[in-house]
């Protein structure tokens, strides 16, 4: 079965740590790769992480300050490097299309990957539609930050989950189940069974991308039953004040985001440099919300398919 994966490449925000590297994931997708927000030292960390250019097909930036872009020279140039064969599409908010345009050309370089760019423009409903598969769509919406910032949804395609007692009842059972998945209808003894009659809808995975921004609506849009978001905690309660000044969420906010939006899984990241260690970001969180981690560079995290895989 395809990897579903979202690895936190760095963690800090608007300067490295000697613990943490500056902002930068990569979600692994089936056989597609999204990089978001690549900060200085992606690289490197990307190497640490084991994972190679030729993993990304989609690069997204939520906006334009340096710790979630200014990785982005170096891995333009990577990709043709390593002769990255596949296109990459990069997604941005429009603008910035000045400082897209200076960073894919910030030095000399033999370019060998196509490099796709879109230029994401705002919507009077919010949500914008990116890019489409027939397995997956990647979805934009306006956050509320010091600049134009956007965050990203993914989401999986609905599919069809099998149910068992009414296979069973139908006739339906062993090599059929097969067929009928791939052709929609089966005849089963004397009966016509079709796809509809033995299965149920079922909602796909769901990975959201919050990050610089104070709470607001389109934060809750983006998370909205998400399997996974993962959004900024830049400031604990303390700092308040900081946080509602550069528009930036504390934990505990964060943690208010997931539960509204009805999120099942939160993780923290983008933390400020002031703190050395994030077991008060946990707490906050945790009094609020559950199901929650904080991540540290080079992190993990698996995101299990929803109950019945992706049947039709």
């Amino acid at each position: 079965m395809s990897t579903r994966e979202f690895i936190a490449l760095g963690t800090s925000s608007q300067a490295p740590t000697r613990e943490r590297s500056h902002n930068s994931y990569l979600l692994r997708w089936d056989g597609a790769g999204f990089l978001f927000d690549p900060g200085e030292g992606t690289q490197r960390q990307m190497t640490l992480a084991g994972i190679g250019a030729n993993s990304i097909h989609h690069i997204c930036i939520t906006h334009f300050h340096g710790d979630h872009c200014l990785g982005l020279a170096g891995i333009v140039q990577r990709l043709s490097l390593d002769r990255c064969q596949h296109p990459v599409h990069v997604f941005y908010p429009q603008s910035g299309q000045v400082f897209i345009e200076r960073l894919c050309s910030a030095s000399i370089y033999l370019q060998q990957t196509e490099l796709i760019l879109h230029a994401v423009k705002p919507e009077p409903g919010g949500m914008v539609d990116l890019w489409h598969t027939d397995a997956y769509a990647l979805k934009a919406h306006p956050l509320e930050h010091s600049v134009p910032t956007i965050g990203f949804r993914l989401e999986e395609a609905p599919g069809l989950s099998f149910v068992p007692e009414k296979l069973q009842l139908a006739g339906v059972q062993g090599p059929m189940v097969g067929e009928l998945r791939r052709c929609g209808r089966i005849q089963a003894g004397d009966r016509m069974v079709r796809l509809q009659d033995v299965t149920l809808p079922r909602r796909g995975n769901v990975c959201a991308f919050v990050m610089d921004t104070r709470p607001c609506l389109g934060a809750v849009a983006l998370a909205r039953d998400a399997d996974l978001l993962v959004m900024e905690a830049t400031y604990t309660s303390e700092q308040q004040d900081l946080a509602e000044f550069y528009f930036h969420t504390t934990a505990g906010e964060a943690a208010k985001t997931a539960l509204e939006a009805g999120a099942h899984r939160l993780a923290l990241t983008h933390f400020s440099q002031r703190y050395s260690d994030t077991g008060r970001h946990l707490a906050e969180a945790r009094e609020i919300f559950g199901n929650i981690l904080v991540l540290n560079d080079l992190d993990r995290i698996a995101i299990p398919r929803r109950p019945g895989g992706r049947e039709g």
